[in-house]
C-alpha cells in the first residue's frame, strides 16, 4: 500500500490509522514524503519506528520534491506484494476495503486492476451543510464482470464513465512494473492528471474488473485563499488540454491504431480549443464548449462511426 504525502501533516494520521484498521492482515504500507517541510515526515517516520515490519518511510535523495507519479513509482519499487493499492494522505479507506477487494481481483485472474466507487465526502467538516453534499458518483459501465481494452480510455475521455479515485484502485503489481508505473513528464501543470495518464496505459494493455462496491472516502476541500476558483479551473482546463496531448503522443509512441480512441481524443481537444481572437475566458470557454458539444451531438446522431472517423482524423 502506498501513500505519498506533501505537508499533510493535518490528515496524514487519520489516512495511516484507515490502513492499519483494515481486516485484511497481510499488507505493506509505504509512507513516501515528497518533500514535506512540516509535521508530516515526523508522524510518517513514528509509525514506521512503531511498526518496523509493515511501514516503511521513504523520500527521494536530498529529501527533494518531485511530484505525485515519481512517489508513487518510488513505492511500487519497493512494494514485495501481488498487489498495489494506493492511498492520498486527506483520504480514508474503510475497513474492508483491502478484504474484498482482493477477494474480488483473486477471482479475475486475468484482470490487472480493479476498482470501486468513491464517497465524495464533504461533511468531514463537521459543519451540518456539508453532510447533503457528501455524493457517491454513477460509475457509468456495467459492473461486476471483466472489461477488456481499450473499452474503458474513450469512456473516460469522453466523460461517459467516472474516472476512478485512486483511493479506490487495486493493481497488480507485475502490471504496475511492466507499464513503467506512473508516467514521470507528468509534470508541473499536467500533474493534475498523472493518475489518468497511469490508467490509460492500464486500460490499453490489460482487463479491469469495475465493481459496484464503495470503500473510500475522497476528501473535498475548498480551494485555499491563494488560489480562488476561477483560477483552479483555468489550471484543470490547461492540464486536460495537456494530458490528452500526452495521451495523443503516447498512442504514436507505441504505435498503437485504435480509431475511436483517437476520434474521443480530436474530439475533446477540439471542446477546449478557444480562438484567438475571442476573450480567454472562462464564461467564453464555457458558452463555446456548449455550443461544440451540440455540434458534436448531432454529428453523432446523423454519422455512422465510420464516417466519423473519416472527417475528424483525415489529417
Amino acid at each position: 500500500m502506498i501513500v505519498i504525502f506533501l505537508n499533510a501533516a493535518e490528515f496524514l494520521e487519520e489516512a495511516i490509522a484507515s490502513v492499519l484498521a483494515q481486516t485484511y492482515k497481510r499488507w505493506e504500507l509505504f509512507l513516501v514524503d515528497d518533500g514535506s517541510t512540516d509535521l508530516s515526515t515526523q508522524i510518517a517516520c513514528k509509525y514506521a519506528g512503531r511498526y518496523p515490519e509493515k511501514v516503511f518511510y521513504l523520500d527521494h535523495p536530498d529529501h527533494v520534491n518531485r511530484g505525485k507519479g515519481p512517489s508513487r513509482n518510488l513505492g511500487i519499487r519497493r512494494a514485495q506484494g501481488e498487489y498495489v493499492a494506493f492511498l492520498d494522505a486527506d483520504d480514508l479507506w474503510l475497513p474492508n476495503k483491502l478484504e474484498e477487494q482482493v477477494g474480488i481481483i483473486s477471482s479475475y485472474p486475468e484482470a490487472g486492476m480493479l476498482y470501486g466507487n468513491t464517497l465524495y465526502w464533504y461533511s468531514w467538516t463537521g459543519d451540518p451543510d456539508d453532510v447533503s453534499k457528501d455524493f457517491v458518483p454513477k460509475l457509468g459501465v456495467e459492473t461486476n464482470r471483466l472489461i477488456h481494452p481499450p473499452t474503458l480510455l474513450p469512456l473516460y475521455i469522453r466523460g461517459r464513465a467516472a474516472v476512478p479515485c485512486t483511493c479506490s484502485v487495486l493493481v497488480r503489481r507485475k502490471v504496475a512494473e511492466e507499464l513503467n508505473g506512473f508516467d514521470e513528464t507528468c509534470q508541473g501543470i499536467r500533474d493534475f492528471y498523472e493518475d489518468q495518464a497511469f490508467y490509460a496505459k492500464v486500460c490499453l494493455s490489460v482487463p479491469t474488473v469495475v465493481v459496484d462496491g464503495c470503500w473510500d472516502k475522497y476528501r473535498q476541500r475548498s480551494p485555499t485563499r491563494s488560489e480562488d476558483i476561477e483560477t483552479i479551473r483555468r489550471k484543470e482546463y490547461l492540464a486536460r488540454k495537456s494530458f490528452l496531448n500526452w495521451l495523443k503522443e503516447y498512442l504514436t509512441r507505441c504505435e498503437i491504431e485504435h480509431a475511436e480512441i483517437r476520434l474521443a481524443i480530436r474530439k475533446e481537444l477540439w471542446l477546449q480549443q478557444t480562438p484567438a481572437w475571442l476573450p480567454d475566458s472562462e464564461e467564453i470557454r464555457n458558452r463555446l464548449r456548449w455550443v461544440k458539444k451540440w455540434i458534436i451531438r448531432l454529428d453523432e446522431m446523423m454519422l455512422s462511426e465510420t464516417v466519423q472517423c473519416r472527417l475528424w482524423l483525415r489529417n
